[in-house]
């Protein structure tokens, strides 16, 4: 067996020494439900292991109307899943946290750790994403915060430099009038990773859609919002017509890969589907908020 050197700091500030002086060779654990995974079966073979579960401040999350939601790095999925607030105010990311896994993960899984993975599949950032939400980053020159869009840099990678630590989410309180959806599409209705995940908000006044966001996952390198789609929806009243526009646009702005759980042809015509779905459900939201 491998030796790993194993951390387990206190403070924000003590990991993120941690991680420049070991840089390449230390991996984060938090709840460590791929991590560990992948260790076993030797997909990351990390020379040192720094555990950030001590670090008191990153567990929990905050709503208020003034602020929005705030989410610490290691909020479990599960608690997000059953929040209240979140279920009533950020329906598309209550859908995506139920959809993630078994309980038995979502137990042990991080909002945060899910991001930081970067799956092109990963269901937890495309709601975010289509509820603009940020990520605030720590590392030794201090704290940065950027949009969540601009976070994903390809499969696996992220803006996120070796030495910095993604230290919580904070999302936008929702506008009069808002719908969220997230719809994921697999081949299994549990424990499966997407083949197409469409996140979709669209607030309405006067029956005028004002703001559409539209993220798609697992139909491109990383999750995408598309402005194609949100430029057909934005100003005006949406019919059926143009919700089947919307998701031929977005079929045609995927670029999905071919692999074991679908292939590239399929996911374009999930891409349609499942878009032209989302947009209807979140309409019917909207109308009745």
């Amino acid at each position: 067996m491998r030796r790993i050197e194993y951390f387990a700091p206190e403070t924000v500030d003590e990991a993120v020494a941690l991680l420049g002086r070991y840089g390449e060779s230390v991996s984060i654990l938090a709840g460590g439900t791929d991590l560990l995974v992948e260790i076993k079966h030797k997909v990351r073979t990390p020379d040192q292991l720094v555990n950030i579960k001590k670090i008191a401040g990153l567990v929990g999350l905050t709503y208020k109307q003034s602020a929005g939601l705030r989410i610490g790095a290691l909020t479990t999925v599960r608690a997000v899943e059953t929040s209240q607030v979140i279920q009533e105010k950020y329906a598309g990311l209550a859908q995506a946290a139920q959809a993630l896994g078994s309980v038995q993960i979502r137990n042990r899984a991080t909002v945060a750790g899910n991001i930081c993975r970067a799956s092109p599949s990963a269901d937890i950032p495309p709601p975010l994403m289509a509820d603009d939400a940020t990520v605030r980053i720590y590392g030794p020159d201090g704290e940065r915060v950027i949009a969540l869009e601009n976070f994903f840099t390809g499969p696996g990678q992220t803006v996120l430099n070796t030495d910095e630590i993604l230290i919580e989410i904070i999302v936008p309180n929702p506008l009069p009038g808002t719908g969220k959806v997230y719809l994921k599409h697999g081949r299994r209705k549990a424990m499966e990773l997407a083949t197409v995940g469409a996140a979709v908000s669209l607030t309405l006044e006067e029956d005028i859609c004002i703001r559409a966001r539209v993220v798609l996952g697992a139909v491109a390198p990383t999750p995408i919002r598309v402005h194609e789609v949100e430029d057909v929806l934005q100003g005006i009243f949406i019919d059926e017509k143009v919700i089947g526009d919307a998701a031929r646009i977005a079929m045609k702005v995927a670029r999905p890969i071919s692999d074991v759980r679908s292939s590239a042809e399929y996911r374009l015509q999930i891409t349609e589907i499942i878009t032209k779905r989302a947009i209807t459900q979140a309409l019917a939201l909207a109308k009745t908020a």
